[in-house]
Order: C-alpha cells, then sequence, then structure tokens
C-alpha cells in the first residue's frame, strides 16, 4: 500500500512539474510536444527572396494575362464602346436566348425594379417613399440609348444612381441591357410590330 501511495505522489508532482499550475503565468516558452507548425517557414507578402533574381517574393503575372472570368479593358465586352463611340448590339460572346433574357430579369428585379419599377416606368418603392427623380426608362431618349451606353451607365452609374459593377458581373449587365430593350419593347409597342397571322388572331 506504501508503494501506491508513493507512486500516486511521484505521478502528481510529475504531471504539476511538466503542466504546471492551471492559471499560473511563467516567462518561460510552454513545452511543445507538436508545433502544430506555428513556426513553418514561409515568406511574407511583398517579402524578400534569394531565389529571383529581382529578389521578390510576390510575381507579376504573366504579360497580358486577363483573370478568369473578367476580359481585357478595352474590350467592347467590357467597356460597351467600339473606339470611342457606344455599340449598339450585344458583344459577340453573348448567346441572346430565352435563359439569358431570363437571367436579365432576374437581376432587374433584384438590383434596379426597386427604383425604376418592374415595368421599368419608374413607378417602384423608392419613387412612392419619396424618392422623386426616377428615370423613367421606357422614355424614347432611353430607348435611344446605344446597347454599349445602358451596360456604361450599369457599370459606371450615372446621376444618383451609382455603379453595379460590384453587384452584377460582366454578363449579368448585358442581361439586364437585353431584359431592358424587352421592357421598352413592350411598353412601347403597337399593333404594326406584330405578324400578320398574330393579328388576326387578335383580331386586330
Amino acid at each position: 500500500m506504501r508503494y501506491v501511495y508513493l507512486i500516486f505522489i511521484f505521478l502528481v508532482i510529475s504531471a504539476v512539474s511538466i503542466l504546471g499550475f492551471r492559471g499560473a503565468k511563467k516567462t518561460a516558452p510552454p513545452l511543445e510536444v507538436f508545433d502544430d507548425m506555428d513556426r513553418m517557414p514561409k515568406y511574407m507578402p511583398q517579402g524578400e527572396s534569394g531565389f529571383f533574381a529581382d529578389g521578390r517574393t510576390d510575381r507579376l503575372p504573366v504579360e497580358n494575362t486577363v483573370a478568369r472570368g473578367t476580359y481585357h479593358e478595352d474590350e467592347y465586352m467590357q467597356t460597351g464602346k467600339l473606339g470611342t463611340e457606344f455599340g449598339n448590339s450585344m458583344p459577340a460572346e453573348i448567346e441572346v436566348n430565352h435563359a439569358f433574357i431570363d437571367r436579365g430579369e432576374e437581376r432587374y428585379n433584384i438590383y434596379c425594379a426597386v427604383c425604376h419599377g418592374l415595368a421599368g416606368n419608374g413607378d417602384s418603392m423608392t419613387k412612392k417613399y419619396g424618392m422623386l427623380v426616377v428615370a423613367d426608362l421606357t422614355q424614347p431618349n432611353f430607348v435611344n440609348y446605344p446597347d454599349g451606353q445602358l451596360y456604361d451607365v450599369i457599370t459606371n452609374g450615372k446621376g444618383l444612381m451609382y455603379s453595379y459593377a460590384d453587384k452584377l458581373s460582366v454578363e449579368d449587365r448585358w442581361a439586364v441591357v437585353l431584359y431592358l430593350r424587352a421592357l421598352q419593347r413592350a411598353a412601347n409597342g403597337s399593333a404594326d410590330d406584330l405578324t400578320p397571322a398574330k393579328r388576326e388572331e387578335l383580331g386586330l
């Protein structure tokens, strides 16, 4: 029995010696069995490196590199411009179909309808709550905007409207332009826009 007590006392002293008292402060570094790579050698951002000839750890992208999902700054898809003038067509990279228009409707209803209204005519919640200056996008001046100019307004903003470039991808901005054209066509259309068969079907 005496040996049991001796072993117990030895284990307690050993545990206290190794682990220390809970909450006690000490200046010596802790005993580490596994360092969990806390002090793993690594390069810091904008640090120096003897491996590369220029002495920098950060590497410059390859010349003319374009980030995935983006476009060159001077491309029509990115700017909406052909040279210095706004273009009036969808970019060649865009496949115009019902799915793309539906995408434009979804993005428009999320980001644009709150000010410009679901029909694009400015009859919106913000106007009802006191925002008097809301553009009616179905008016002739906006109908006459080239497609590239509408894209530019979405990208860079205009007047009281801020840029939506941080919320809408390049493709989504063009989708909104396409859907806005559909809203404008619906607001300003006439029976003359219908085929003869459709006019006859509607009794016009």
